[in-house]
């Protein structure tokens, strides 16, 4: 297996996974950067270690945050292949399969949930005057987030294909899901932070009720964001124009 410093220059390199997106195989020279000191020092045949460089050039592409958790994990199959005890042919139906459900993982956990918590937080922390403690907030965020890259490398590295069972027993998607109720709240407070006229209760409860509708449709009926916010704003315009003509109107 590699050494301490190899693993850690495997570590560093998946932050640099994307410098080489490319719209062929989109992440897969990337992936293959990051791994490479790995697989020179686990497989010693130049033949053996060119081989395994081509298991990885195929299509590949998953959420950033689960980079060093795949890596980790790849490593360690390749430890396998190089003892003969996993058969390297079964290597591309399982990577396929972890990499795309851990990007669906990730693109409704990270990017739906907890990158719209950390800025629904900073934003209301900065519009109520404590922008300190909303850099604190980001800070520690950013911190959390590199110890969760390092442990999931170390589990991944450690426990190989074993450690997909830990991460079902975590119900990400479910948390997901919480995160994005608290979401609502958190935007219901800005609203409020940021509205003009906090005395004037009414319209913002329409506005309230007007973004909760428009949440439902999107999630329930899966209809389109940008035609809900393009009706918002022709709405937005047409309100004065609306009041004016009713100013017109006779009374009877």
């Amino acid at each position: 297996m590699p050494d301490a410093r190899t693993l850690l220059i495997c570590l560093l390199r998946t932050y640099l996974i994307g410098a080489s997106f490319n719209t062929r195989g989109l992440q897969n020279i990337g992936i293959v950067y990051a791994l490479e000191p790995g697989l020179r020092a686990i497989h010693q045949d130049p033949r053996a270690c060119r081989d395994a460089r081509k298991r990885y050039l195929r299509h590949f592409n998953t959420h950033p945050f689960w980079t060093p958790l795949l890596v980790g994990v790849f490593l360690s199959l390749e430890g396998n292949i190089a003892r003969k005890t996993f058969p390297p042919e079964l290597l591309a139906s399982v990577k396929d399969t972890t990499v795309y459900t851990l990007s669906a993982i990730g693109d409704s956990v990270f990017g739906g949930s907890l990158l719209v918590f950390w800025s629904l937080v900073s934003c209301t922390l900065v519009v109520s005057g404590h922008e300190m403690a909303a850099a604190l907030f980001t800070l520690s965020l950013f911190l959390g987030l590199q110890a969760f890259k390092a442990l999931t490398f170390i589990a991944g590295l450690r426990e190989g294909l074993k450690v997909l069972q830990r991460l079902k027993q975590w119900n990400l998607i479910n948390w997901g899901d919480r995160i994005k109720m608290c979401n609502g709240l958190l935007l219901v407070v800005l609203l409020w932070r940021v509205w003009p006229h906090p005395a004037h209760g009414l319209p913002w409860g329409i506005a309230c009720i007007m973004l909760s509708v428009a949440a439902l449709m999107v999630g329930r009926f899966h209809i389109s964001r940008i035609f809900l916010a393009a009706c918002a704003l022709a709405g937005a315009y047409a309100l004065p124009w609306a009041s004016d003509w009713m100013l017109l109107v006779p009374s009877f």
